[in-house]
């Protein structure tokens, strides 16, 4: 019954600010046993872990996007939200959002959205 669901524009400009949504059905943002993730997938590259927002509301970012990246949520709409900063067409990618689970000596994303394409093009 847990499903995430990304939605946000397609297209940004160069320099511009990325920002997407995810709304989470079936479990609650604020439940303590999970935290939430940005993901994302550049066209013929891996997967890079963007951030999350745990269910205090803490967040923790990649070292190398840091700088640009602010997650956000919206309990009563049980939705988190991403907004990069600044971006270039290297920020083209597939995004996802993902419920994380995290013991302190493990983690795993177990559920994800299915994904929405962002273009950064003039």
């Amino acid at each position: 019954q847990v499903q995430l669901q990304e939605s946000g524009p397609g297209l940004v400009k160069p320099s511009q600010t990325l920002s997407l949504t995810c709304t989470v059905s079936g479990i609650s943002i604020t439940n303590k046993n999970y935290y939430w993730s940005w993901i994302r997938q550049p066209p013929g590259k891996g997967l890079e872990w963007i951030g999350y927002i745990a269910y205090s509301g803490s967040t923790f970012y990649s070292p190398s996007l840091k700088s640009r990246t602010s997650i956000s949520r919206d309990t009563p709409k049980n939705q988190f939200t991403l907004q990069l900063s600044s971006v270039t067409p290297e920020d083209t990618a597939v995004y996802y959002c993902a419920r994380l689970y995290y013991s302190g000596s493990y983690y795993t994303h177990g559920y994800w959205g299915q994904g929405t394409q962002v273009t950064v093009s003039s």
